[in-house]
C-alpha cells in the first residue's frame, strides 16, 4: 500500500473532511501540520508545485491534490486501485 501523506493546517473544514474520507475508506495515512512545520511547508510547496491551499494529498511522490479531487476519485470507485 502506498504511503499517504495529507498536509493540512488547524481549522480547515475541507482537511477534516479528507481525513473522515480516508478513515472511511480505510486508508491509513500520514498527518503534517504545515503550520508548526514551516520546513514541511517549503516541502509541500515543492512537491505540489507551489499550491498553498490545504490540504495537499499524496500517496507516495503522486499529488492528488485537495480534497476536491480525493472525492472525485472515491466517487469514481477509482480511490483503492491509487493507493495500492
Amino acid at each position: 500500500m502506498k504511503k499517504v501523506t495529507v498536509y493540512m493546517g488547524p481549522m480547515c473544514a475541507y482537511c477534516d473532511a479528507a481525513k473522515r474520507l480516508l478513515v472511511r475508506n480505510n486508508i491509513p495515512y500520514e498527518e503534517v501540520n504545515i503550520a508548526l512545520d514551516t520546513e514541511q511547508r517549503d516541502i509541500m510547496l515543492k512537491k505540489s508545485n507551489g499550491k498553498r491551499t490545504i490540504p495537499q494529498i499524496f500517496f507516495d511522490e503522486h499529488h492528488v491534490g485537495g480534497y476536491v479531487e480525493l472525492r472525485a476519485l472515491e466517487k469514481e470507485k477509482k480511490l483503492q486501485d491509487l493507493v495500492k
